[in-house]
C-alpha cells in the first residue's frame, strides 16, 4: 500500500499498523479474488437497482380496458361554486384510500425497492365508483340548499322579530268574532285580533292604528271582523259603526212589551231589544233569537236558575202572564250580547247582571223602603221611573207612601197604561172604568208587579223617600216638574195651573 507522502520520513520507522506485508489483507477489500461491492462498481459493472432511485413505471395494461374519466369530470360544473361534499372527496374515495398520491410509486414496495410480481399475475384495479360520487354530489348540493334556506328563512324571521312585523295583504276572508273588554289596551286589542287570526300581528294593528285616534275610544263589546286582515283594514274595520254587534242599551222606563205612542211610532220594549241586539251574520248565518223565542224562554224557565234573586221569586210569578215574571228585574244599563246565544244564555246574562246593579242601587232583603219587602220597594221605584222626573223622584216616592199608610188609592196613569201598552201621560175614563189588578184608580195599594225599568235613582228615593206630607202631584211644568200638595184644594189649584200653562 503506498505511503501518505504527508508521514512520509526515512528516519521515521514505519508504523506497523500499515505496514504492507504484517497487515492482513480485509477480505472486504480484496482486488481480483473477491467479487466487488456493487456500491462501489464502476461504469462498466451494472448497477444495481435497488440502489437507483424509483422511476415512474409504465401501468400494466389489463387483457380488459377500464374506461377512464376525464379530469374534467372531477371537477365541478361551475368552478366558482363551492359544495360541502365536493371539497375531499376527488382526493378521498368512500373506502379511505388515495386515488392520485400513490400512483407513481406503482410496481414498489414500502422501501422503494421493485416489488416481485413475478409469480403473481397482474391485479386489476376495480373500476372507479363515478355513478356514486355524482349521486354524492347531488345529495351535497340538495343539503347545501336546505341549509341555505333554513339560514334565509331563520333570517327572514329574525328580522322581522326585531326590525319588522307580520301582516296579512287584503280585505280579509271568513268572519272572526272578537270581544274587547274594559281596560283592553290596543295592544291587547291587537294580541285578541291574532288569536282570532284576523290579523298576523299585534304589531301590525298597533302600527296601523297609532295615528288613528278612534282606535283609543273603541267601548267594551263584541266585534264582527274578518280573518286575515291587513293591520290598517282591521283598524279601519273596527273602528266603523257597524263593526261592533250585540250592543243592547236599555233605558230606565222601558218595559217587556213594545209601547205604540199617539202618533203610531213603536218604542220596542225589552223583548223587542235583546232580540235586535242577538242579531248577526257569520259566515252567512244569522244569529238572531226571535222574540217569541225569548217569551217562551222567560214564561217556562226557572227564575232561580236565571239568575232571579232570591227575594223575587214567589212574587214575581203574581204577573198577569208569566212571559211577565222578569218585569222590573232588568236593571237599565248597556249589555254585550254575544251573537249566537241561545235565548236562555242571553236572558241570563241580563238577569245576573240586572241583580247585581239593583243590589248596587242599595235594594237588598235587608234593605228596603219604610214597611215595605223588597220586591214591593221593587214595585214603587217602577211607579216613581214613570210618573217622574229625576228631580222630583224623592216627592213623588213620597207621595206614594203616604197614600199607601193613608189607605189612598194612588191613581196613577201608569198603571192604567200598562196594560194597554200605551204612554202614561193620558188616560180615558172607560179606561180608568176597566177593572184589573193594575189599575189603581179601582184598586187600593200597589199593582201585583213592576211596570217599567226602574233607574238606580229611582230605586234609591224608594228606599229612601224625601220627608213630606204630600199627598198630591200633578204635572205642572213643560220640563216635566211637578207640583205637590197636601191638600185636595192646593192640588185642584195646581191642575189648574198646568192646564193654563198647557201641560194638560
Amino acid at each position: 500500500m503506498p505511503r501518505d507522502p504527508r508521514f512520509a520520513d526515512a528516519s521515521m520507522p514505519p508504523d506497523p499498523r500499515f505496514a504492507e506485508a504484517s497487515m492482513p489483507r480485509d477480505p472486504r477489500f480484496a482486488d481480483a479474488s473477491m467479487p466487488r461491492d456493487p456500491r462501489f462498481a464502476d461504469a462498466s459493472m451494472p448497477r444495481d437497482p435497488r440502489t437507483q432511485p424509483p422511476r415512474r413505471q409504465p401501468v400494466e395494461q389489463p387483457t380488459e380496458v377500464i374506461p377512464t374519466v376525464p379530469d374534467a369530470a372531477h371537477e365541478p360544473e361551475h368552478p366558482d361554486e363551492q359544495h360541502i361534499d365536493g371539497l375531499f372527496e376527488d382526493e378521498y374515495d368512500e373506502y379511505g384510500e388515495y386515488e392520485d398520491y400513490d400512483e407513481e410509486y406503482d410496481g414498489y414496495d414500502e422501501d422503494g425497492y421493485p416489488a416481485d410480481d413475478g409469480a403473481e399475475p397482474p391485479v386489476e384495479e376495480p373500476p372507479a365508483k363515478k355513478p356514486r360520487k355524482k349521486r354524492k354530489r347531488a345529495i351535497g348540493w340538495i343539503a347545501a340548499l336546505l341549509v341555505l334556506v333554513l339560514l334565509s328563512g331563520g333570517a327572514y324571521f329574525g328580522y322581522q322579530k326585531i326590525f319588522g312585523y307580520a301582516d296579512f295583504d287584503g280585505p280579509g276572508d271568513g268572519d272572526a268574532l272578537v270581544q274587547v273588554e274594559q281596560g283592553d289596551t290596543t295592544s291587547a286589542i291587537g294580541a285578541k285580533l291574532t288569536d282570532a287570526g284576523v290579523v298576523a300581528s299585534s304589531r301590525a294593528f298597533v302600527k296601523a292604528g297609532a295615528e288613528n285616534t278612534a282606535l283609543s275610544k273603541i267601548q267594551q263589546g263584541y266585534y264582527l271582523l274578518r280573518q286575515h286582515m291587513s293591520g290598517e283594514g282591521a283598524v279601519d274595520l273596527i273602528t266603523s259603526p257597524t263593526a261592533r254587534v250585540g250592543r243592547l242599551e236599555i233605558r230606565p222606563y222601558t218595559q217587556f212589551d213594545d209601547i205604540t205612542q199617539p202618533d203610531g211610532k213603536v218604542t220596542p220594549g225589552v223583548y223587542s231589544l235583546m232580540s235586535k241586539a242577538s242579531c248577526a251574520t257569520m259566515n252567512g248565518k244569522s244569529t238572531c233569537v226571535p222574540v217569541a223565542e225569548l217569551r217562551k224562554t222567560v214564561a217556562d224557565a226557572d227564575l232561580k236558575a236565571l239568575g232571579a234573586p232570591e227575594w223575587a221569586l214567589a212574587d214575581a210569578g203574581k204577573a198577569l202572564s208569566k212571559d211577565k215574571r222578569l218585569e222590573g228585574l232588568i236593571a237599565p244599563g248597556v249589555y254585550d250580547v254575544k251573537p249566537g246565544w241561545s235565548a236562555t244564555e242571553l236572558i241570563t246574562d241580563l238577569v245576573k247582571q240586572s241583580a247585581d246593579s239593583i243590589q248596587a242601587a242599595g235594594l237588598t232583603a235587608q234593605n228596603t223602603g219604610p214597611g215595605m219587602s223588597p220586591y214591593q220597594t221593587l214595585i214603587i221605584a217602577s211607579l216613581i221611573e214613570r210618573e217622574a222626573i229625576k228631580p222630583d223622584f224623592g216627592k213623588i216616592s213620597r207621595v206614594i207612601y203616604n197614600r199607601l199608610a193613608q189607605r189612598i188609592r194612588l191613581q196613577l196613569d201608569s198603571t192604567v197604561n200598562y196594560v194597554l201598552d200605551r204612554p202614561t201621560l193620558l188616560t180615558k175614563p172607560e179606561d180608568r172604568a176597566k177593572a184589573g189588578p193594575y189599575n189603581t184608580y179601582a184598586n187600593y195599594g200597589l199593582p201585583p208587579t213592576p211596570i217599567a225599568v226602574p233607574s238606580m235613582d229611582a230605586i234609591k228615593a224608594a228606599v229612601s223617600p224625601t220627608p213630606g206630607d204630600w199627598v198630591y202631584f200633578v204635572k205642572c211644568e213643560k220640563d216635566g216638574h211637578s207640583c205637590f200638595a197636601v191638600t185636595n184644594d192646593q192640588h185642584n189649584e195646581n191642575r189648574h195651573l198646568a192646564e193654563q200653562r198647557g201641560v194638560i
